[in-house]
């Protein structure tokens, strides 16, 4: 099987990997903070960064689609989880939000694409 929507949030999880990438401070300004704080969540945006390639990535090799999607999908739920319980109280509705609606389209893909079969 292909699974195609799959493959497409997989596509949308790598463009946004390459955007924390070039631009981590995205992070740090969506949740106002400057200094340390930013320096620290730059990195946590690079690590996103690499996590999301990586998985990405696994969604087109043969067979290991739905795999990849299950690793994307757990990492949103644990991304909402932790930024959600961690982050400053007037962002943590976004903070978990984000990676949560994230985490519904991965499951609705694998869903759809496995119906599909």
């Amino acid at each position: 099987m292909s699974y195609p929507l799959t493959k497409a949030m997989a596509l949308g999880t790598a463009g946004y990997a390459v955007f924390a990438a070039l631009r981590p401070r995205h992070l740090s300004h969506a949740l106002e903070e400057s200094g340390e704080a930013a320096r620290a969540t730059d990195r946590l945006a690079w690590t996103y960064a690499v996590r999301d390639l990586s998985t990405s990535a696994l969604a087109f090799v043969p067979g290991m689609a739905p795999v990849a999607a299950v690793l994307r999908i757990s990492g949103d739920v644990g991304d909402a989880a932790i930024l959600s319980s961690t982050g400053p109280q007037s962002a943590r509705g976004k903070l978990a939000g984000v990676p949560l609606a994230w985490g519904a389209l991965n499951t609705a893909a694998l869903l759809l694409d496995r119906r599909g079969r």
